[in-house]
């Protein structure tokens, strides 16, 4: 079962997504508030998925995406938000976000978004192999 954490700091959000993605057969490990604390907690997890609202996407919020992304280099990292705008979302893509949760959420739509970007990464994974194979 793949390890999963959700850090949000809207205990609402952060317990519906957390029924979806056990309901969709994702073991939640651990969930959180986007507190220094909470993100540091659930590092410690070492999921591999991580589903966070990082709040504001200024400095202090992109800065939560690098700290994930230097403790939790091999995990899928999506960004959870109510608001995504295009300079949000190329931001956060240049930061190491692999997908977006937009809120309110739709259960279907959440599980397929998340599928989707674990088989396009395989995909990609295996095709690098096989290249690197062959060379």
């Amino acid at each position: 079962m793949i390890k999963t954490v959700v850090i949000d700091g809207n205990a609402i959000s952060r317990n519906l997504l957390t029924s979806v993605l056990t309901d969709g057969g994702y073991e939640v490990v651990g969930e959180a508030s986007s507190t220094p604390a909470g993100l540091a907690s659930m590092i410690k997890l070492q999921p591999q998925i991580v589903c966070i609202d990082i709040g504001q996407p200024d400095a202090d919020g992109v800065g939560k995406l690098d700290t994930l992304r230097a403790e939790l280099p091999k995990a899928l990292v999506f960004l959870v938000s109510g608001k995504l705008d295009p300079a949000a979302v190329q931001s956060a893509l240049g930061h190491g976000v692999h997908g977006f949760v937009v809120k309110p959420f739709n259960a279907a739509t959440v599980l397929a978004t998340i599928r989707n970007t674990v088989i396009k990464l395989a995909r990609r994974h295996r095709t690098k192999t096989e290249s690197a194979g062959s060379a």
